[in-house]
């Protein structure tokens, strides 16, 4: 399939959602008691943007169409679509209009600045790449949401993490809510390139594997940037409430710092994390020291 064939079907697709999503009574339309389908009709996104029924069929079914910025604000407008939904909308339409040519493809890289912030940051923090994939993290983001060392390299992807580690939706309360932010960020991140090897990569493995997936996927979710508040289960110090946001680095599209902040009155908590967890760092470099350390306490312990 060609790139601009892609990128039609996912156009299509990508309407058709958010027409599904949209209420006839947020527009101030009546529902009507005999409306068989979910959202808004064709016809009547049609009406709305000022253009054919069928020149709009055209567009959901991905066939032919090549619609002008000026006709996409309008379908936009009458779908209500946010800031972000409109630049994904432009973004696969350009994809659309363009010829085919290959692409120079650049692997994402972390800059240096913020390989020097993450070592010198003590708040939990990681850099992601425009898949998801993880480039850099420092010491208090694998104290609070696990290792990345202890997975395989291949499987070091935030959506791999998410849908296939157990552990990884036991810690995080708002689960899904929190995968759509990923899963929006991918979206916005390689819709420029429909045809990147690493996205169909990533997409198509999930895909098999999970239905879960599939169904989040459907929803065509879409995010340029992300915060947030959600409480991460710790098996060692029970929850600790955190705020987290993303920050694009250098690159369009490119990595991007994930960073969490503890909420008001969790503090302690996540500094106590850090405390027991640079203990058992040190333990595990040094096991002599360790040894000592249980021997002392073994001899505590004898009667005297």
């Amino acid at each position: 399939m060609s790139t601009s064939s892609a990128a039609a079907r996912e156009l299509g697709a990508f309407l058709r959602s958010r027409r599904e999503r949209t209420r006839p009574e947020d527009l101030g339309l009546e529902p009507g008691p005999r409306r068989r389908v979910e959202g808004l009709r064709r016809e009547e996104v049609a009406v709305l943007a000022g253009l054919s029924t069928d020149y709009y069929q055209r567009l959901e079914q991905g066939r032919g169409a090549k619609p002008s910025d000026a006709l996409l604000d309008s379908i936009s407008d009458a779908l209500r679509l946010d800031a972000a939904e409109h630049r994904h909308l432009m973004t696969l339409a350009r994809a659309v209009r363009q010829p085919e040519t290959p692409k120079r493809r650049k692997q994402d890289r972390v800059p240096h600045n913020a390989e020097r912030m993450l070592e010198s940051m003590s708040l939990p923090a990681f850099v992601l790449s425009r898949h998801l994939d993880l480039l850099a993290w420092n010491d208090a983001a694998a104290d609070l949401l696990g290792d990345p060392l202890e997975l395989p390299r291949d499987r070091r992807n935030m959506l791999h993490v998410l849908f296939h580690d157990d552990d990884s939706r036991l810690r995080c309360k708002g689960w899904e809510a929190m995968t759509l932010d990923y899963i929006g960020l991918f979206r916005a991140a390689t819709g420029h390139d429909l045809s990147d090897p690493r996205a169909i990569e990533v997409v198509g493995e999930l895909s098999l594997r999970s239905g879960e997936f599939r169904r989040l996927w459907a929803r065509n979710e879409v995010r340029d940037n992300v915060h947030g508040a959600k409480t991460i289960r710790h098996p060692r110090i029970g929850d600790i409430d955190v705020e987290w946001d993303a920050y694009p680095l250098r690159g369009v599209p490119g990595p991007t710092m994930i960073v969490f902040v503890p909420a008001p009155g969790h503090e302690d908590r996540l500094s106590l994390l850090g405390t027991i967890m640079a203990d058992e760092r040190a333990r595990k470099a040094d096991p002599l020291e360790s040894r000592a350390d249980k021997n002392y306490d073994q001899a505590r312990r004898l009667p005297r």
